[in-house]
């Protein structure tokens, strides 16, 4: 049964909080499910806006994330991760 946009319920998460963005990590799997490209794009944005308001909560900007994922993506094509 569709519950508004999504096909299944998914609870609501707090603004800065750890359940806001596993609220629109659910609702992206959602809109996965229904095939629909154009409902995971917006909910990816929500992600990264949930995201935005936990890390400022905790003093850390996007950056410092864009920082991390950087060296990441260096030890993958340094064969030190697989």
């Amino acid at each position: 049964m569709a519950v508004g946009y999504h096909v299944t319920e998914i609870a609501k998460g707090e603004i800065g909080e750890l359940s806001k963005i596993v609220e629109e990590f659910e609702e992206f799997k959602d809109a996965h499910a229904q095939n629909c490209k154009v409902m995971e794009l917006v909910e990816l944005c929500d992600m990264l806006g949930a995201i935005e308001e936990y890390i400022k909560k905790y003093n850390m900007t996007l950056k410092d994330l864009k920082q991390f994922s950087d060296i990441t993506k260096r030890a993958f094509l340094n064969g030190q991760r697989k």
